[in-house]
């Protein structure tokens, strides 16, 4: 198992983001956590307790200056980067009838604009050492459509392409590039915006019939940050319980 890696997580505060911290964190890992607000972020602290290879740093990743100075902070603190999991999401629910140009672009700016400029800002301490890991978070949305999302789905539909083009440009610098699809986990934030007959559905329509958790998350994700998905690059996994099966 391969420990000592430097670790940078997006959207690291929320239900997804926090449980991957913690997993690399019991494995050795150093973690610098990122988020758009800094309570969300001290209450993760707090619960993570005294690590002295935890860091936080807010940061907004659809800002290019705000990723610019999370690059800084790594640099700095850890003087390169492993493994980059882009985590952070945004889903909000409005028709496409009604949807603004201003909530089109918010949407695929923090799904899809992020990622980009988390990893173009990231790279540069990624390579030289002929290993490293890009992890992005798409969802399974894309297999089936979502109405009422039509923004969220285009951006996560965007990162596969994002994610197997730059799997073929950087290849050269042993790292690999992978996206994890998610069926709607049960979050506090899907719990506050899905009424409880969206998540019955999902349930029943899945070969496993429960909802999902953010820790069903974590195996497929440690799995691609690790040396046994060393030839594995530019690849989709799904983890729904079977409700989209490819």
């Amino acid at each position: 198992m391969k420990q000592d890696r430097v670790v940078v997580i997006t959207g690291a505060a929320g239900g997804m983001g926090s449980v991957l911290v913690e997993r690399f964190l019991a494995n050795g890992d150093t973690v610098i956590a990122t988020d758009t607000k800094d309570e969300p972020l001290e209450a993760l602290r707090a619960k993570v307790g005294a690590n002295t290879k935890f860091l936080t740093h807010r940061a907004d990743i659809s800002k290019e200056e705000d990723c610019a100075r999370l690059a800084v902070v790594a640099r700095d603190k850890a003087g390169r980067i492993d493994v980059l999991i882009n985590c952070a999401g945004y889903f909000p629910i409005v028709s496409f009838e009604k949807m603004t140009t201003e909530q089109w672009r918010q949407t695929i700016d923090i799904n899809l604009t992020g990622n980009f400029l988390m990893t173009h800002a990231m790279l540069p301490l990624m390579k030289g050492r002929a290993w490293g890991r890009i992890i992005n978070f798409g969802s399974a949305s894309i297999f089936e459509g979502v109405p009422g999302q039509t923004h969220y789905v285009a951006a996560k539909a965007g990162i596969v392409g994002l994610t197997r083009s730059l799997a073929r440009e950087i290849g050269d610098y042993g790292i690999t590039v992978n996206v994890i699809t998610p069926g709607l986990t049960v979050t506090k934030a899907v719990k506050d915006s899905f009424p409880t007959a969206v998540l019955e559905a999902q349930r029943n329509g899945r070969a496993l019939k429960r909802d999902e958790q953010a820790e069903d998350l974590v195996g497929a994700v440690f799995f691609l940050a690790s040396p046994d998905a060393d030839f594995i690059t530019g690849q989709t996994i799904n983890v729904d319980g079977g409700k989209n099966m490819h």
